[in-house]
């Protein structure tokens, strides 16, 4: 667009200098054509002053005379009105080449604007940055401080609750029911019993991992797992204990956030650490193993979570005793793999023997007896065993209304994770 107005304004230019050209030979022409006539006229003038015709020639050649100096005068005034034209054509060259040099000031004036918002914002969230580094500095300083105080495990009762995660991670349908409840996710129940102990110095951060987490604030959660997973292997080196258990809360979050691949990682690792440093055979090792059953299981590789969850349950009869209430939770998660897969037969015997624990244990009102007897019915139906699933499902209800209290007739899932 610009080349084809460059080139209409140099086509106007040469058309100008042409018909200037041309007027000014024009007047040249009129100026000779009025000193021969001029000349003429004298001549006449003086050799006929007697005779008529000459007189009447003399008034011809006066008139063209006339003309001449008509057309003299309009050719001048055509020569000023070109001369101002030029001149006014000039003065606005000269006005476009300063809105030219404006319409640049005005656009670096733009970029210098535009670079110093960006700087501004650039600022703003680096500081955003280190208000956020700062509060996670000092919650690792108080952490510290409440690690420093902390009495030793062998000065507590032994009677006090023991803070696990054999039920960070409940079943779908457990999850539905919790999330009326302030203080419960799915990666925010703790279990009461069994499993491995929390180490003194890294509760009060799992209780807060556990609480943001609840709340969903991962971008929160993740940050203090991986400074605390740092500090840890630091201070302790990577094949530390603890340094398996903050790689536990760290994989479960990242379960939360359906990470499967960096969770299953951070597992084995985790496992391979409890097995160098606790044993083959440790309570530790098993909780690791179940949660990495529950993470394939959660993702449907059934087969691949089986052997996982046998061996914790063999690890957890042998160091618990087999009517262990957490040996019933392994059976139950166990119940869940092989009912996947349609192995009823196993189910059965899976369901009936924590059953049993629960109810020998726990008594008849423990909560885990109405879930097991729900499960096992839901069993019973998927094999055509009406009479079986009736009955079940009456004691479930009949217990529920003596307690006064609701059961769903779904069947509810129970994924057990450990710490």
């Amino acid at each position: 667009l610009y080349k084809n107005i460059l080139k209409i304004r140099i086509n106007e230019t040469k058309l100008t200098i042409e018909i200037l050209c041309s007027t000014q030979q024009v007047i040249a022409g009129l100026e000779a054509l009025r000193g021969q006539n001029r000349s003429l006229l004298e001549s006449l003038q003086e050799a006929s002053q007697s005779v008529s015709v000459e007189r009447e020639k003399s008034s011809i050649i006066q008139q063209s005379l006339e003309r001449i100096e008509l057309g003299l005068n309009e050719a001048q005034v055509m020569m000023a009105l070109s001369a101002h034209l030029g001149s006014l054509e000039a003065e606005k060259q000269k006005l476009r080449a300063q809105v030219r040099r404006l319409c640049q000031e005005n656009q670096w004036l733009r970029d210098e604007l535009a670079g110093a918002q960006q700087r501004l914002q650039d600022s703003e969230q680096e500081v955003v940055t280190l208000e956020e580094q700062n509060r996670h500095l000092q919650f690792m300083s108080s952490i510290r401080k409440y690690d420093q105080d902390e009495p030793p495990l062998d000065e507590r009762d032994s009677t006090s609750n023991k803070e696990t995660l054999d039920d960070l991670f409940p079943a779908e349908d457990e999850e539905q029911t919790q999330m009326s409840q302030p203080h419960h996710s799915s990666a925010a129940a703790a279990a009461q019993q069994g499993g491995y102990e929390i180490p003194a110095r890294l509760r009060t951060l799992h209780n807060l991992v556990i609480q943001y987490a609840s709340q969903g604030r991962y971008e929160v959660a993740v940050p203090l797992c991986k400074q605390a997973l740092e500090d840890l292997e630091k201070s302790s080196g990577h094949t530390h204990p603890d340094v398996a258990t903050m790689l536990n809360i760290l994989a479960l979050v990242y379960r939360d956030q359906n990470k499967y691949k960096e969770a299953a990682n951070l597992l084995n690792d985790a496992l391979a650490i409890r097995e160098k440093t606790l044993g083959l055979d440790h309570p530790a090792v098993a909780a690791t193993l179940n949660n990495l059953a529950v993470l394939y299981g959660k993702r449907g590789k059934y087969k691949e979570a089986e052997p996982l969850c046998k061996r914790a349950l063999e690890i957890r009869e042998k160091v618990l005793g087999s009517d262990h209430p957490d040996v019933a939770k392994q059976l139950n998660n166990l119940a869940l793999l092989c009912q996947n897969q349609g192995k009823y037969w196993e189910v059965e015997q899976y369901y009936e023997r924590a059953l049993h624990i629960y109810q020998s244990r726990l008594g008849p009102d423990d909560a885990n007896v109405a879930k097991t007897k729900n499960n096992l019915a839901s069993c019973y139906l998927k094999q055509g065993k009406y009479r079986q699933a009736e009955g079940l499902y009456k004691e479930i209800l009949t217990r529920a209304h003596e307690k006064e209290t609701f059961v769903s007739e779904r069947n509810c899932e129970i994924w057990v994770v450990d710490y």
